[in-house]
């Protein structure tokens, strides 16, 4: 338990801890109603990032959970190993940190694409028609 504490606490991961946790108050805002679910979707269009069709609080939701999951998943790793010192060990760190929204953001766009038949109210993404196309 320790070691996922110095993990999620850690310098280079806490930004994903902290992005959970603002993830997490405002879901607890909808929960109570203090907020609307689809407070944001007039504000951001997801369909450029290959998340679009579903509200954009669950697909940034769908992203900070998987980057907090894989960052402190790897900083909890690397920790383990007894790898938390040295030059390599940091460069370990910074690349964990460096991948995992990477990483998140893939893992988002197929995991949204399936949940876009719950939201059928959402623009799905854009795909151009079978007729047209430039070749």
């Amino acid at each position: 338990m320790r070691t996922l504490w110095e993990a999620a606490t850690g310098p280079l991961s806490i930004l994903f801890t902290a992005a959970l946790v603002v993830v997490a108050c405002f879901w607890l805002l909808v929960a109570v109603g203090a907020a609307a679910a689809n407070s944001f979707d007039t504000d951001i269009d997801l369909g450029r990032w290959g998340m679009g069709g579903v509200p954009v609080a669950v697909a940034l939701t769908l992203l900070t959970g998987l980057a907090w999951l894989f960052g402190v998943g790897a900083h909890a790793l690397l920790l383990a190993a007894v790898l938390s010192t040295g030059t390599v060990a940091g460069a370990l760190h910074v690349l964990a940190s460096a991948a995992s929204p990477l990483v998140a953001w893939r893992l988002t766009r197929l995991f949204v694409r399936p949940l876009h038949r719950l939201f059928p109210d959402e623009p799905g993404p854009a795909r151009p028609a079978a007729g047209d196309g430039a070749g």
